[in-house]
């Protein structure tokens, strides 16, 4: 009896320890994903402060959804939806002048890259710096 008790404990000693190296790794990860991104780069907020903006990345981000409200394809977006219109659907804030995009017409799907200015005026110019579409092989 008390050698099984024992195995039981030792089995779940083991798996404590996995489970903390799991959970570790999964910071780590984290926080490398985490390198490229405006919310996590003081240097680059630095850029807003003067704005007062309680959080410029959703500010911005936001902003850069509202292209897609118009009717047809996203004015951003370099080609012709197929399957319906072309709308952003992601988005990473790099910095203070990059965005990363994710966009899709629900079928086929690509990726932006945009520089964007942030102004005094709480304006936001965005201009596509490159695009890719994904071709879907069958």
């Amino acid at each position: 009896m008390a050698k099984v008790k024992d195995e039981k404990i030792q089995n779940l000693e083991t798996e404590v320890v996995e489970l903390k190296d799991s959970v570790q790794n999964s910071q780590l990860k984290l926080l490398d994903m985490q390198y490229f991104s405006l919310e996590n780069n003081d240097d680059a907020l630095a850029y807003y402060d003067h704005l007062n903006l309680e959080n410029p990345s959703r500010y911005i981000a936001d902003k850069l959804l509202e292209t897609n409200e118009s009717t047809g394809d996203n004015p951003l977006i370099p080609y012709e939806g197929m399957e319906s219109d072309f709308k952003i659907n992601k988005i990473k804030l790099l910095n203070h002048k990059w965005i990363i995009a994710d966009f899709s017409d629900g079928k086929y799907w690509g990726e932006l890259l945009i520089n964007y200015e942030l102004k005094d005026d709480l304006g936001v110019d965005f201009t596509l710096m490159d695009h890719l579409l994904y071709t879907r092989s069958n």
